[in-house]
C-alpha cells in the first residue's frame, strides 16, 4: 500500500486551528506542470484499447488459442493503470486465471503475471500460494524468488523476507536494487533507501527504459519527500511526466506539495479536480475531503468522505481499501464496532505493524486503550517507523500514562510535518 495515501487518510479526523498558516516556501510552478493537466487525449489507454481490441478478435475467430489471453490481459493491466478503472484489472485477473487453467498452472511466467495482478488487488496470501507453485517448477526462479520477497514482506513475513532478499542482496540488477531499497525503508533507514533507489535509477537510465524511468522517478519523489526534499521530489515527479504526461501518481504528488509544502489548497484541489476527470480511484475522495477540512469546508470534506465509502462498495474493489474503510468507519462515521471487524480481518489476512496500528488505533478510540497499549507494545513499537503509526502510539501511551516516552516520540515526529500533512501535523503539536 502506498504510505502517502495512508497517511492522507488517517490525518482526516483532526482538527486543524491554524488554517491560515503561513505557506512554506514555494517550488512549484504551475506554468511547469499545467502541459501535463491539460490534455486532449490519453494516448496510452487508446493504444492500449485497440490492442486489447485486435487480440479480442483474434481469440473470437480462435478459442483454442490460449496464449492470446495473456496479451488481453496485459492490454487489461495497460487500462487499468492509465485509466484507474477497476474493472480493467478484474477483467485482467479473469483472462489470467483461465490462462493458468489451461496450462494447470504449469507455466511460471503465467503464474507470476497473474501474482502481479493480485498483488495489485492486495491479494497476498494468494499470491503468496501460487509463487510457491511457480517456486516448485524453477522456471526462471531468481524472477519468482524476488516476488516471493515482496510477497512475505507485504504479509509481515519477516524471516522468509529476509531469507530470500539473501538470495539477491548483493545483486547489481534493477530488480534487485529496488528491493533492497524497500528492505532499507522497512528497516527506518531512510539514506540507505534512497542510495539504493538512485542506483537502480542510474541503472535504468542507462538502458533508457522509459518504464523503468518512470517507476524509479516516482519512487525516489516519494522517498525525497520523506526525507524532507521537496524541491527534489517535486523536479523527480516532474520527470516522470516529462515521460508519460499521464502519470495520475506523479500528479498527485505535484498536488500533495502544493497542499502539504506550500499551503495552497485551492491549487491542489484544481490540480486533483483534472486528474480526477482523466484517472479514476477512491482514494482522490479522501484527499479532497482533508483539503476541504483544512479549508473549513465540512459539507464539502462529508460529501467526498460519503462518495470514498460509495466507491469502495463495490465488489470489484474487494479488499484493496479495507484498511482505509477502518480509519474512516472509526475516526469519521464514527462505527468503531464495524471498523473493529475490519481491522481483525485485516490482521489475519495481512499480520504486518501497519495492520496492527490500525487494529490497535480503533480498540483506542472504541474506549479500549488497555487493549490499545497491549497490541501496540507486542506488534508495532520498534517493529514499524511510519509517522502515522507513530502517532497512534503516541496517542495510546498518552491515553494510559505513558509521558515521557510520548515527548520522545513527538520530537522525531514534528520532522515527519510535510509526510503526515498540515492536519495531522496539528495533532502532533497538541500531543
Amino acid at each position: 500500500m502506498n504510505t502517502k495515501i495512508v497517511l492522507q487518510i488517517l490525518g482526516i479526523c483532526a482538527f486543524l486551528a491554524s488554517c491560515t498558516s503561513t505557506p512554506s516556501q514555494k517550488i512549484t510552478t504551475s506554468l511547469e506542470y499545467d502541459t501535463y493537466l491539460e490534455l486532449a487525449e490519453n494516448k496510452n489507454s487508446t493504444n492500449a484499447a485497440e490492442i486489447k481490441n485486435f487480440w479480442e478478435t483474434k481469440l473470437e475467430k480462435a478459442p483454442n488459442q490460449y496464449p492470446y489471453h495473456a496479451k488481453i490481459a496485459s492490454a487489461h493491466s495497460q487500462l487499468f493503470k492509465s485509466t484507474g478503472e477497476i474493472s480493467h484489472l478484474v477483467e485482467a485477473a479473469n483472462h489470467l486465471e483461465l490462462l493458468n487453467e489451461k496450462t494447470k498452472y504449469k507455466n511460471a511466467n503465467y503464474i507470476r503475471s497473474l501474482v502481479r495482478n493480485y498483488i495489485s488487488q492486495h491479494r497476498f496470501q494468494e499470491g503468496l500460494v501460487l509463487l510457491k507453485k511457480a517456486e516448485e517448477l524453477g522456471e526462471n526462479l531468481d524472477a519468482t524468488q524476488k516476488m516471493l520477497f515482496d510477497v512475505h514482506l507485504e504479509l509481515g513475513n519477516i524471516e522468509e523476507a529476509e531469507s530470500y532478499l539473501n538470495n539477491f542482496k548483493h545483486d547489481n540488477s534493477f530488480d534487485a536494487l529496488i528491493r533492497l531499497s524497500k528492505w532499507y525503508d522497512y528497516e527506518g533507514k531512510l539514506m540507505a533507501a534512497i542510495k539504493a533507489m538512485e542506483k537502480a535509477k542510474f541503472k535504468a537510465e542507462d538502458a533508457n527504459n522509459t518504464f523503468l524511468k518512470k517507476w524509479s522517478y516516482t519512487n525516489l519523489a516519494d522517498f525525497y519527500g520523506h526525507a524532507g526534499r521537496i524541491e527534489d521530489a517535486y523536479n523527480h515527479y516532474l520527470k516522470a511526466l516529462a515521460l508519460d504526461a499521464t502519470d495520475a501518481y506523479a500528479k498527485k504528488g505535484i498536488a500533495w506539495i502544493v497542499f502539504s509544502h506550500e499551503k495552497n489548497p485551492e491549487e491542489a484541489l484544481r490540480i486533483l479536480n483534472t486528474i480526477m476527470s482523466q484517472h479514476k480511484a477512491p482514494d482522490y475522495y479522501l484527499l479532497k475531503a482533508e483539503i476541504a477540512e483544512y479549508m473549513g469546508e465540512n459539507t464539502e470534506k462529508e460529501k467526498n468522505i460519503q462518495a470514498f465509502m460509495s466507491a469502495i462498495s463495490s465488489e470489484k474493489y474487494g479488499i484493496m481499501y479495507t484498511s482505509y474503510a477502518v480509519s474512516v468507519l472509526s475516526e469519521e462515521l464514527n462505527n468503531t464496532e464495524k471498523a473493529l471487524e475490519i481491522a481483525q480481518q485485516e490482521v489475519a489476512l495481512r499480520p504486518t505493524a501497519q495492520s496492527y496500528d490500525l487494529l490497535a488505533w480503533t480498540y483506542h478510540l472504541h474506549g479500549d486503550s488497555a487493549k490499545a497499549l497491549e497490541i501496540i507494545q507486542n506488534h508495532v513499537l520498534d517493529k514499524t517507523f511510519e509517522p502515522v503509526a507513530m502517532y497512534h502510539a503516541a496517542e495510546i501511551l498518552k491515553a494510559t500514562g505513558n509521558t515521557t516516552t510520548v515527548l520522545e516520540i513527538k520530537s522525531e515526529l514534528l520532522e515527519s510535518s510535510f509526510e503526515v500533512g498540515p492536519i495531522l501535523t496539528e495533532k502532533i503539536q497538541r500531543l
